[in-house]
């Protein structure tokens, strides 16, 4: 008699908890979806531009000596990876978009998971969701499975475009189980990242230093022969000896799926384990003593936020363009030995690679995403520090908007020259120890010359902070990623000439080799100073965002 009504209770409770999950759930997929379909539009549309390019100029171009020799060259390894199946259009596509594609879709895994989980915590929103029914590891499990089949949508559209340009099926499906297993070790790592520590910011960083960490890794098994071993330590170095569209080896895949497990797994640990609003490793309530240090104005609390995010990104920039540098002279001999692969580089978009200023010159414009990015991304942390209410205090001294924000940008636009800076003087010691016949002067110039390119993320960030402040990211990547990915597109297609000029980089001389060309680069600085001025008429006049 008295068991039914507990039945019924404990039927009804269960059936809310399932509600309020399923609620959860599709809250988390509506701020993921828009990420998820432009990540996925961008990798999928550059794997097929590229395996139609190589159909239209590559194909029947590459025989076996200049594969075996282009297999064999170190710096070609390090810098590309190992190819593989280059003769087929598939191989081709892969050893080309492999790693720039995984490093978007990971870069954009860990951002999400950590704004998902900590960003949510930061901001006091996470405690409305967990003041009901709802555990703070069902909330994580909730992200993990959203992540999941976002990553699997991003996977499922290049395998398609692989598949529409007629690549082999099994080369397809096999590159987009790898993709798909390193967007989720990131999205896991991002997870974990938010768990160990209590600051979105921090755990951002985190999460990055381990996807720099794991693809310095790839670059090192792969140069560096007695190292080879350790591709079995890194996603990146997993995808590779699964070798799509050539031996289409399972083996690795399945080691490959073992690392978003281990970590989630970790990070579940980790979540029930903590209090909300605090992280694993700085659980203790002791007090330490207050930091004060540049806060005594507006340029310095603008200077101290970026301090340790740009020291971060001038880390990964100059290890990188330091090893492009050691690696100019190297790259150099193998062109003047394989003529025929500076011209079909040269076809692809990469001409001038012949001599040290023109190969330098093609790094440099390689280095706009980054810098251009790193703009983007500190313009959205100020959009988000205003939401999590941290800003209001400043807001509510006698300071004006334009100041307040016109600080914030220049700050970031220095920060962005420091990065370029860096990335030339870093190239330079690199091509100084591999005596390569690249000078200090030509690479400062060369990195300099980009700047105009990098600086139109950080206007096209200032004009979505004072209109559409929930797309500053999104908004201020455009000038450089989707400015890219539309010139490979409009080279391969033969598309109109005019065309071209929608794109930021069809503007940018090939400096140090060739001459600036300083029409372009007041025209680029113009667009900017008009975008920043557009941003802060729009930031001035609308209401703050809570």
């Amino acid at each position: 008699m008295t068991t039914t009504p507990v039945k019924t209770t404990r039927s009804r409770s269960e059936r809310e908890i399932a509600s309020t999950g399923g609620a959860v759930m599709r809250h988390f997929a509506r701020q993921t979806r828009r990420g998820a379909l432009f990540v996925g539009l961008a990798a999928a549309g550059m794997s097929a531009v590229v395996a139609g390019q190589y159909q239209a100029t590559f194909a029947g171009e590459l025989n076996g000596a200049a594969l075996r020799a282009l297999a064999e060259n170190p710096a070609i390894r390090i810098l590309f990876g190992p190819p593989v199946a280059l003769d087929d259009p598939g191989g081709f596509t892969v050893w080309r978009t492999g790693t720039p594609v995984q490093i978007l879709t990971g870069v954009w895994a860990l951002l999400t998971a950590t704004r998902l989980t900590r960003g949510e915590e930061d901001t006091g929103r996470a405690d409305l969701l967990l003041a009901g029914r709802l555990r703070a590891v069902d909330q994580l499990r909730r992200v993990v499975v959203v992540l999941g089949a976002a990553a699997a949508a991003i996977a499922a559209a290049v395998a398609l475009a692989l598949l529409v340009t007629g690549t082999r099926p099994a080369g397809a499906l096999v590159h987009a189980a790898g993709l798909f297993g390193v967007t989720m070790t990131f999205a896991a790592a991002g997870v974990l990242a938010a768990q160990l520590v209590s600051a979105r910011s921090a755990a951002t960083g985190l999460a990055v230093a381990a996807l720099g960490g794991g693809l310095f890794l790839r670059m090192l098994a792969d140069g560096v022969g007695a190292l080879s071993w350790a591709s079995w330590g890194t996603p990146f170095g997993l995808t590779a000896l699964a070798a799509p569209y050539a031996d289409d080896r399972i083996t690795p895949l399945l080691v490959l799926a073992v690392f978003p497990v281990l970590l989630t797994t970790a990070a579940v640990l980790a979540c029930s384990r903590r209090d909300v609003g605090r992280g694993v490793l700085n659980a203790s309530s002791g007090r330490r003593r207050p930091r004060v240090r540049l806060l005594g104005s507006v340029t310095g609390f603008a200077v101290r936020r970026a301090i340790r995010p740009t020291a971060a990104w001038s880390l990964a920039i100059g290890a990188y363009f330091l090893l492009v540098g050691v690696l100019i002279a190297s790259v150099l001999r193998f062109l003047r030995e394989n003529p025929r692969f500076a011209e079909l580089a040269s076809a692809a978009g990469f001409g001038g690679l012949g001599t040290a200023e023109g190969f330098a010159a093609s790094m440099f414009s390689l280095l706009t995403i980054p810098a251009g990015l790193y703009a983007a991304t500190r313009i959205a942390a100020f959009a988000a520090a205003e939401t999590d209410r941290r800003l209001t205090p400043l807001l509510a001294l006698p300071l004006s908007r334009h100041r307040f924000v016109l600080t914030e940008l220049l700050v970031t636009g220095l920060g962005v020259l420091g990065l370029l800076a860096v990335a030339g003087s870093m190239i330079w010691c690199g091509a100084t120890v591999a005596d390569a016949p690249l000078s200090f002067t030509a690479a400062l110039a060369g990195a300099g010359n980009v700047a105009p390119v990098a600086m139109l993320s950080l206007g096209a960030a200032a004009l979505a902070l004072g209109w559409a402040p929930r797309a500053v990211a999104a908004v201020g990547a455009l000038p450089v990623a989707g400015g890219f990915l539309l010139t490979v597109i409009l080279q391969s297609t033969h598309a109109p000439e005019w065309l071209t000029y929608f794109s930021p980089y069809s503007h940018l001389a090939a400096v140090p080799e060739e001459a600036p060309d300083w029409t372009a680069t007041v025209l680029l600085l113009l667009v900017t100073g008009a975008l920043v001025a557009l941003g802060v008429l729009g930031y001035h006049r609308r209401d703050l965002r809570t």
